[in-house]
């Protein structure tokens, strides 16, 4: 398979938007724990990881982004993006009226191997490509598949709620499976179902999927970070590891271990 060349820093954002062209791409390679502060920027963003472990926060939500998987950042959008992993990346920078997803919040995409391709490729275009040229038909097709690319659900939102959202921040820091609604309820100092309604009323999501999600999530930066099967089911709170594995296939269609040799096989292991 192709890659990008190496050793590229990330084309600053205010240099992309002066470009008088629908989609822009970029590469750019990140060591291990990089951070980009909190920023927007008026194109919309697909941010694709060739491995490596992305995550991105918004004041809504977080998302783990696996290799060869992309994140959909809409236009205007304040987020920060985290490297758990070195990551190489390719980027895409659409215009708003060009956007091929009409989603107003972040979402995580399958990358099937033509989209990757045709990633790869466009960070090779020069940004001023010609009209009518093979590069701008090669970026219209690049739009045309990330319309067409899969949602996966790495989402974990975020209520907008002071107090609930404390609280959600902290579990997701150790989630375990075995959380309960009434202990929540409790700290709130309301009853279990006004919290369940609250819940739901803030985050979409009723807790016990919520709390699943997380976990999910949680598992998938720990596989990522080299942590066994075993060690994250247990502290999970399951009490055998094959239930989790059973769980984890059912909400990523695989079993932990087939997402560990892929992260290996993509160079994202640590």
């Amino acid at each position: 398979m192709r890659k990008p060349s190496s050793s590229r820093s990330p084309l600053p954002i205010d240099r992309v938007d002066r470009i008088a062209r629908p989609v822009v791409a970029a590469g750019a390679d990140y060591a291990r724990g990089s951070l980009q502060a909190w920023h927007s920027h008026r194109r919309a963003q697909l941010l694709f990881g060739l491995g490596g472990l992305m995550q991105v926060v918004t004041q809504d939500g977080a998302w783990v982004v696996p290799p060869q998987h992309a994140v959909w950042i809409p236009s205007g959008r304040e987020h920060q993006s985290r490297m758990l992993l070195p990551v190489t990346t390719c980027s895409a920078f659409v215009v708003p009226e060009h956007a091929p997803r009409a989603a107003q919040t972040c979402q995580v995409l399958e990358v099937h191997p033509l989209l990757r391709e045709l990633l790869i490729e466009a960070t090779r275009i020069d940004p001023h490509y010609a009209p009518h040229s093979r590069e701008e038909t090669l970026m219209h097709l690049l739009l045309k598949e990330i319309g067409r690319a899969r949602e996966i659900p790495m989402h974990v939102p975020l209520p907008q709620e002071e107090k609930l959202g404390a609280l959600c921040r902290d579990f997701m820091r150790a989630p375990s499976i075995r959380s309960r609604p009434a202990e929540w309820a409790a700290q709130l100092h309301m009853s279990e179902r006004s919290f369940t309604r609250k819940f739901l009323a803030q985050t979409g999501m009723g807790f016990q999927q919520w709390r699943l999600r997380a976990c999910i999530v949680n598992a998938i930066s720990r596989l990522a970070l080299g942590h066994s099967v075993t060690a994250i089911a247990y502290d999970l709170g399951y009490e055998q590891p094959a239930t989790f594995s059973t769980m984890f296939r059912r909400m990523t269609g695989q079993v932990p271990s087939a997402h560990v040799a892929a992260l290996a096989a993509h160079g994202g292991s640590p």
